[in-house]
């Protein structure tokens, strides 16, 4: 008898445009729970709208107002398997508008992914006073998601491309204000990736040689590994008795 995979929700936050919902979607197809004709599908609607870059994203913005704008307003839902868990990834809005609907994601979440960009501009912009970056963190943790998760994103994007120097950069800048809200560094993975290429999503990047993986410290004892999707393997489910209720994400993916 197969063994039912343990469920998992995991919720997409960061800054407006760091990425997250071509990031989201990018790593559901790579996963198979997306067919190749729904990508080609949305793919091809893109292309007339002049948004080629946004095929994946549009696997998620679905509203026509998100189309348009190029932004998540509402939260979205994508469901997909890994080699341990089975995943019910939430795609949260970064725009401070709809920080109600951020809110909403994020409550029914047992981990938390925060996508940071490391274009140049695009990280002071999230960590700035009127950035999402560290307000998101912050709800996150106050909302009880105690475990994170970051990924340096758009690493394509940095000058020169994927610069190790920039992600040091980052990752410095994000441990301080992650620390302050109170979660411990020592167990946090960071990884870099590009969300468009899908560099180190599924296997081990070949343009970071520098790259040499993600090391947390647990109680459990350590872990390591090199890509996102390892990163998502290495969640800590939280115990049957505090698991948060799936009954508003299966109301929402009606």
């Amino acid at each position: 008898m197969v063994r039912e995979k343990a469920h998992v929700n995991v919720v997409i936050i960061g800054h407006v445009d760091s990425g997250k919902s071509t990031t989201t979607g990018h790593l559901v197809y790579k996963c198979g729970g997306v067919d190749q004709r729904k990508l080609e599908k949305f793919e091809k609607a893109a292309a007339q709208m002049g948004k080629s870059s946004f095929k994946f994203a549009w696997l998620l913005d679905k509203l026509r107002a998100e189309r348009e704008r190029g932004i998540t307003i509402d939260i979205s839902l994508l469901k997909f398997n890994t080699q341990k868990y089975s995943m019910t990834i939430i795609d949260a809005p970064g725009h401070r508008d709809f920080i109600k609907n951020m809110i909403t994601g994020t409550s029914q979440a047992d981990v938390a992914l925060l996508v940071v960009s490391a274009a140049k501009g695009e990280y002071e912009a999230g960590v700035s006073r009127s950035g999402q970056t560290r307000e998101h963190a912050l709800l996150a943790y106050t909302l009880g998601v105690k475990q994170i998760m970051v990924c340096v994103n758009k690493m394509d994007l940095t000058e020169p491309p994927y610069s190790q120097k920039r992600y040091d950069e980052v990752v410095r800048g994000v441990k301080v204000f992650l620390k302050k809200i109170g979660y411990d560094t020592n167990a946090v993975p960071f990884v870099p990736i590009s969300g468009w290429t899908g560099e180190n999503m599924i296997t081990p990047t070949q343009k970071m040689p520098w790259y040499q993986g993600w090391k947390v410290r647990l109680r459990e004892g350590a872990e390591t590994g090199k890509t996102l999707l390892e990163v998502l393997d290495s969640i800590k489910p939280p115990p049957p008795h505090i698991k948060k209720t799936n009954q508003i994400l299966h109301i929402l993916a009606v």
